[in-house]
């Protein structure tokens, strides 16, 4: 009889399991030079407990279902991830023409595309007193033109931690805005991307300048668009590739992980 209870008791414990606690993913809005922006902040709040906090910066589409189901995949139990809006929260792509239209004055203004993009690091901070965000473990990441954006955030002279972009644009309007950087800036593009490639040579003289950890990766055979589950193409330059870009997300994570651990100057290197 006291087995069987025992027995019981074990089986109570191994299928009765807590509630999972589904994804934050609630608006956030914010106004710049008359401009209003709205983004998505995305958490696990199974647990209370602090993590770092990452702006993110989607595709040229901007922010949608799915950039927001992107932002959840990458946010898991790891991130508090806010989705950065830098069009203004009117202009939503639904296409490539339109995508092509909203990245285009950003481009041509890039003094204007590190504003909107500051903007949106502190908006990241702002929301500290209510998500679990580490303030001490803050980063940026970005995808195709976000990769483009979040590097400007960078040669801005941000305080950001570390900067990661994915099959992004490598341009710049000034490559001496690199002395600038403060933040440790990993780089990962496709070797066969025939879009952004031909920067790589200007990319990397320019980063020489950097006085922070940085790194550019070239995963073999990937082209653009690599990590973008809806790139369902089998030829062309926009191909989603699972093992590149399960590649590239573990090379995040571990980017990530040494800055928010980075010793400070004077310690003594490992062996």
């Amino acid at each position: 009889m006291r087995l069987a209870r025992s027995l019981l008791i074990l089986l109570a414990m191994f299928f009765v399991r807590p509630a999972a606690a589904d994804m934050v993913a609630e608006p956030v809005t914010w106004t710049l030079n008359g401009t209003q922006f709205k983004g998505v902040l995305v958490y696990d709040d199974a647990s209370h407990d602090k993590r770092p906090g990452l702006v993110m910066v989607p595709n040229w589409s901007g922010v949608n279902d799915i950039a927001i189901a992107k932002a959840k995949r990458v946010a898991g139990r790891d991130y508090v991830i806010l989705l950065a809006d830098v069009y203004g929260e009117h202009i939503r792509p639904t296409n490539a023409a339109q995508a092509q239209a909203a990245v285009k004055p950003l481009y041509a203004d890039r003094n204007l595309m590190r504003a909107r993009i500051g903007k949106a690091f502190a908006q990241l901070k702002a929301q500290a007193g209510h998500a679990p965000i580490d303030l001490s473990r803050l980063a940026a990441i970005g995808f195709c033109f976000g990769g483009a954006v979040v590097l400007d955030l960078a040669r801005s002279g941000s305080d950001v931690k570390a900067v990661v972009s994915f099959h992004g644009d490598l341009s710049t309007d000034d490559p001496a805005l690199a002395k600038n950087i403060k933040a440790r800036v990993l780089a990962i593009n496709g070797a066969d991307d025939t879009a952004t490639m031909p920067g790589v040579p200007e990319f990397t003289r320019e980063m020489r300048q950097d006085p922070a950890d940085w790194q550019f990766v070239e995963i073999g055979h990937a082209v653009h668009c690599f990590t973008e589950t809806e790139a369902t193409a089998t030829t062309g330059n926009c191909r989603y590739d699972p093992k590149a870009a399960a590649r590239s997300y573990r090379m995040m994570h571990d980017w990530l992980k040494e800055s928010f651990e980075a010793r400070t100057e004077g310690a003594q290197n490992e062996p």
